[in-house]
């Protein structure tokens, strides 16, 4: 359960800024048919709630020079809770690293790191992955192509 209850005039705004956060508020109004004030209200308090997180360019790896991307499965060692967290801290820290999970299955954590080259990812992988505190087994899965970008969360389905 959604921790802030969100109306189709809420929908409409989180989708619209998903799709271009660069639009002014008075082309948000107008997109959703609200007008500038109320409108403004709204994203404010999304903000605020945490529901809009931030903004952001999204970049073409290839075009900046970061064609590689791994998917990294790790186990850990132990698990305990200290442990975890210097694990998870460890890990958020790391630039290469561009989203990390706590996942079930064969692997205790899968990271999506990105890196310049294959030469990149194995400094990476020697230098610092195999020095994070706890690490039992890597196992690297290399992206061959993008068959679909991170995209915009499908809000569509909360309206049922």
């Amino acid at each position: 359960m959604p921790k802030h209850e969100l109306d189709a005039y809420d929908r409409r705004i989180l989708e619209a800024l998903q799709k271009n956060g660069r639009l002014t508020n008075v082309e948000l109004a107008e997109k959703i048919g609200l007008s500038p004030s109320p409108c403004l209200r709204r994203v404010r308090m999304m903000e605020e709630a945490g529901v809009i997180q931030g903004y952001e360019a999204r970049l073409d790896p290839h075009e900046v020079g970061l064609g590689l991307t791994v998917f990294v499965g790790i186990k850990v060692e132990r698990h305990h809770e200290r442990d975890a967290e210097q694990f998870r801290q460890e890990v958020s820290a790391l630039p290469e690293v561009v989203a990390a999970h706590l996942v079930s299955g064969e692997s205790d954590f899968l990271l999506q790191v990105v890196v310049p080259d294959l030469r990149g990812y194995e400094q990476f992988l020697l230098h610092t992955l195999l020095k994070l505190p706890g690490v039992k087994d890597i196992r690297s899965n290399f992206a061959i192509q993008t068959v679909k970008p991170q995209s915009p969360l499908p809000l569509d389905h909360l309206a049922r």
